[in-house]
């Protein structure tokens, strides 16, 4: 199944730029001798982050490609419902 730029897209990027200056900030953070619990706190935060962006995806890519590949011939259905199972692994 060809790759198809979605309008949830620059959402998503812009989620990850977030999360990726907040991990650059947790890793000063550590230099400069930050307690544990802070820095735990804030791994949290990026986690739930990236989380939330990759839910964004998945559903994303559930909604437009896989739906609109189920509506076509059944091998296109087949192949599909192969693709729906793999990407499940990652919820």
């Amino acid at each position: 199944m060809a790759h198809v730029s979605h309008a949830s897209h620059p959402d998503i990027i812009k989620r990850l730029r977030r999360a990726d200056g907040h991990l650059h900030t947790v890793i000063q953070m550590m230099q400069s001798g930050r307690p544990c619990l802070d820095l735990a706190q804030q791994l949290h935060a990026i986690e739930k982050a990236v989380a939330a962006a990759k839910k964004v995806l998945i559903h994303d890519h559930i909604d437009h490609c896989l739906a609109h590949a189920a509506e076509g011939d059944p091998t296109e259905a087949r192949q599909a419902m192969a693709e729906f199972k793999e990407i499940t692994k990652y919820l």
